[in-house]
């Protein structure tokens, strides 16, 4: 049992791990249902011992290590205390002082990652950006791996975006650029145009945030999903034009990949297009 103090209804809690998992059961063994990585603020639904159970901004709901979470406190929310920079490179180093040099990297964290800029130091490094991490340490990060002013992408730009993985491995319940999942994949290209979509691939074929299109009218953006029925989706891909879609599979090489719309087995599997909305 868990005090009725210990929940809440709003963010309460903070990711201060690179990518930390998401599991079915608050155990190791179980199945990882997706991740969240550093930045996350996240809601308390339950703890046991050394787990939390929390639902992120997408209303996803998974187990997680409570060392890879950090309570509010007096500091509130992270990312609200001033300017906030997303990490734009697949993968950016965080050092203890602006020179590579002298130290290793701290932490690596992936792209999409949320960082608040630290007070001072901004104009005395061109290169760097001072930032404070989740966990209140205060690190330093280099200019071309971030982005101070993010803006939704368009369509196209989303789509040279999704080109930039190509070659990231596929990782069951992934999320991040250390490894994506077929659905996490695409709910990343569609949130890098300022819209939240489900997690799960068969919640995305339901999302009402969609709509249904025909196969002979697919434009680039749309989605496609794929399975034995409606009701048996297992696998989804974003449509890039020309008969091609590029999605996270375990066909050939796992990774992300571009593949034709018409290859087998894939293409047969095809059983809905869908079009944000």
């Amino acid at each position: 049992m868990v005090a009725k103090s210990a929940l809440s209804s709003s963010p309460d809690r903070v990711v201060v791990e690179p990518v930390a998992n998401m599991y079915s059961a608050p155990n190791e063994k179980s199945d990882v249902a997706s991740q969240a990585i550093i930045g996350s603020n996240v809601v308390t639904r339950e703890i046991r011992r050394e787990w939390v159970r929390i639902r992120t901004d997408d209303e996803y709901s998974g187990w997680m290590e409570r060392s890879a979470l950090r309570e509010f406190g007096t500091f509130g929310p992270y990312g609200s205390h001033g300017p906030t920079v997303r990490i734009e490179a697949l993968f950016a180093n965080v050092y203890q002082n602006p020179d590579i040099r002298a130290h290793k990297p701290l932490l690596t964290v992936p792209f999409g990652s949320l960082l608040e800029l630290a007070p001072g130091g901004q104009g005395l490094r061109p290169r760097w950006l001072r930032a404070r991490l989740p966990d209140q340490r205060r690190v330093w990060i280099h200019r071309g791996d971030a982005n101070r002013d993010p803006v939704p992408l368009t369509i196209p730009q989303s789509i040279e975006l999704a080109k930039r993985f190509l070659g990231v491995t596929y990782l069951w319940g992934g999320r991040s650029s250390y490894g994506y999942d077929c659905s996490g994949y695409t709910q990343m290209l569609v949130r890098s145009r300022g819209i939240t979509m489900p997690r799960d691939t068969r919640l995305q074929a339901e999302w009402d945030g969609a709509e249904d299109v025909d196969r002979k009218r697919l434009i680039p953006g749309d989605l496609l999903f794929f399975g034995a029925s409606r009701a048996e989706v297992n696998h989804t891909a974003l449509y890039i034009g020309g008969g091609k879609m590029i999605h996270s599979s375990t066909q050939n090489r796992p990774g992300v990949q571009i593949s034709r719309l018409d290859d087998r087995p894939i293409g047969r599997r095809l059983i809905a297009c869908r079009r944000v909305r």
